[in-house]
């Protein structure tokens, strides 16, 4: 008795359900990401041939070539609290919305005073904002108030991730989650608006200040 030959089907598999899933996705993502400012100063660092890699929990001071001083902070909640401790202490008013907008901002360069005219700009329009930077000097020394008040935010920040970590049953070392403190400086800056900044870490004891750079190749 012949045998019945059964033809031969390639399995076939529909895609439909993971291609809705996947735009689902993208379309989330899209929606409750929130948009990275531009940074309102352009700065050219000298090169080396480092190859340390900048930390996520750190404090960056930045200065112009013409020695106009800005600075950033990471995390959210960091920025919140060294904002509403520097509000308080030089009596500036400051809506909701203008704090929503300090913590999602990149660095920022004015003084106390300016704050909440700056933040009511645009990351195009803070580019072009008349202002002289964070005030460095000694009868008004804002940046040595931002820096502390930075660092003590950045430390409180750190140890609730520390113990998050822990909780999750994680090893984790403490020293990552304390905040390292960074000064980019544009290579046509005058050094003695570099050293400005330098002395108030020093004044504060904060020695650990780590110095951006370009990267170089290294020579053969």
């Amino acid at each position: 008795m012949p045998k019945i030959k059964v033809p031969k089907h390639s399995p076939s598999i529909d895609m439909t359900p993971m291609v809705d899933l996947a735009f689902l996705l993208v379309t989330f993502f899209m929606l409750a990401a929130i948009p990275r400012e531009t940074d309102p100063v352009d700065v050219t660092t000298p090169s080396s041939i480092s190859e340390k890699i900048i930390p996520e929990n750190n404090l960056t001071v930045t200065i112009d070539k013409g020695g106009r001083v800005f600075l950033n902070l990471s995390h959210s909640d960091a920025r919140t609290e060294m904002l509403q401790n520097m509000a308080s202490k030089y009596k500036v008013g400051l809506t909701e919305e203008q704090t929503k907008k300090f913590t999602i901002m990149t660095s920022f360069g004015c003084s106390m005073k300016e704050l909440p005219q700056y933040l009511d700009l645009t990351s195009e329009e803070r580019k072009r904002f008349n202002t002289i930077g964070i005030p460095t000097d000694s009868l008004k020394n804002e940046l040595k108030d931002w820096i502390y008040y930075g660092n003590i935010a950045a430390l409180n920040t750190g140890q609730t991730k520390f113990l998050e970590a822990e909780m999750k049953g994680d090893k984790p070392n403490a020293n990552d989650f304390k905040p390292k403190f960074i000064l980019k400086v544009d290579g046509k800056a005058a050094y003695i608006f570099a050293q400005q900044v330098i002395d108030i870490f020093r004044d504060l004891n904060l020695n650990n200040l780590n110095f951006i750079t370009s990267a170089e190749k290294a020579p053969k």
